[in-house]
């Protein structure tokens, strides 16, 4: 038996991190019926990407076509509604009001429904009715300008893992599912507003550079703090045979492990120091750093792996 197995789900979704939510249902059991919208009779490139991408988050879930923008097709979702526990939708707010399906029409027809509507910048607020995507949030909430390295001029683009999965997908699915835990003690269904924005904001403080932001005021800067590829224990080296390590040993008895290694236990004093967190290496830190540089680039990649892993350190 799984967890959700009788939970009833309809998806209305366009895009996959909407879509991710119901997946992670239906992988534990839920009955997820996802709502298409209708396609025109054609097949183009971008149609065929987009079947693509999608393939990845619509496992183990049913699916109909059904226009919404026809008064049968309204009639035909209202009917589903009435008896599905979680409603997911993936539109900009005020869409599905439109459409003759928003909460609080559902809500009339099913008050233990569960109502989780993923937008970019949540159901009110100044930006409700801006498009975005990953990229737009990240830099919003003040996160793309800390990828990459010091002192170059733009930031590094990460895949979309996190406004769009880690933000808004996960935050999703969690939100669905503690609704409803509190149905089961309240009686009662719930609108779940996920916000990209917000949700990206939410996962900042775990940078450990964030910290003084939040409590101080204290902007962090790229390339800077324990994490930020400046300080020799948590960086990327190229190897002799022009491939890449990533060393993360932040705890200092895992970098003492490395700098034994490879045969310079002097380095060992260059562990995480507690100063660490907004700061970018001193000059000491970095010529260490580039005397290992050095070394690394004497041997191939999986002869390093090997002698590192054996080791007990941290390297992928």
């Amino acid at each position: 038996m799984n967890v959700l197995d009788g939970i009833k789900i309809l998806e209305l979704a366009r895009v996959p991190p909407a879509e991710m939510p119901g997946m992670i249902m239906a992988d534990m059991g839920a009955d997820v019926l996802k709502i298409e919208t209708p396609e025109p009779d054609r097949v183009n490139d971008e149609l065929n990407i987009r079947r693509t991408i999608h393939a990845f988050v619509n496992r183990n879930k049913r699916s109909m076509t059904l226009n919404m923008k026809a008064p049968e097709g309204q009639a035909v979702f209202r009917k589903l509604a009435a008896t599905a526990d979680v409603i997911v939708e993936g539109f900009r707010p005020g869409v599905m009001d439109r459409l003759g399906a928003g909460y609080e029409a559902i809500r009339a027809i099913n008050p233990r429904v569960i109502y989780c509507s993923l937008s970019g910048y949540g159901q009110d607020g100044p930006y409700r009715n801006f498009p975005a995507h990953d990229m737009n949030y990240l830099s919003m909430a003040g996160l793309l300008n800390l990828i990459g390295e010091k002192g170059s001029k733009k930031p590094v683009i990460p895949l979309n893992l996190v406004a769009d999965y880690a933000g808004a997908s996960l935050h999703g699915a969690l939100g669905i599912a503690l609704a409803l835990f509190a149905r089961e003690r309240t009686g009662r269904g719930q609108h779940v507003d996920v916000s990209y924005l917000d949700t990206t904001l939410s996962l900042l403080p775990a940078t450990p550079n964030m910290r003084f932001f939040f409590s101080d005021g204290v902007a962090p800067k790229r390339g800077e703090g324990f994490l930020g590829g400046s300080y020799p224990y948590y960086a990327i080296y190229e190897t002799r045979d022009n491939k890449l390590l990533t060393i993360g040993c932040t705890e200092p008895w895992l970098w003492e492990n490395f700098c034994k290694a490879i045969g310079r236990p002097d380095f060992a004093r260059f562990s995480r120091k507690p100063d660490q967190f907004v700061r970018a290496a001193n000059a000491e830190e970095d010529a260490a750093r580039r005397e290992i540089e050095a070394l690394i680039k004497t041997r191939d990649r999986d002869d390093w792996y090997d002698v590192l892993v054996k080791a007990d350190v941290c390297v992928g």
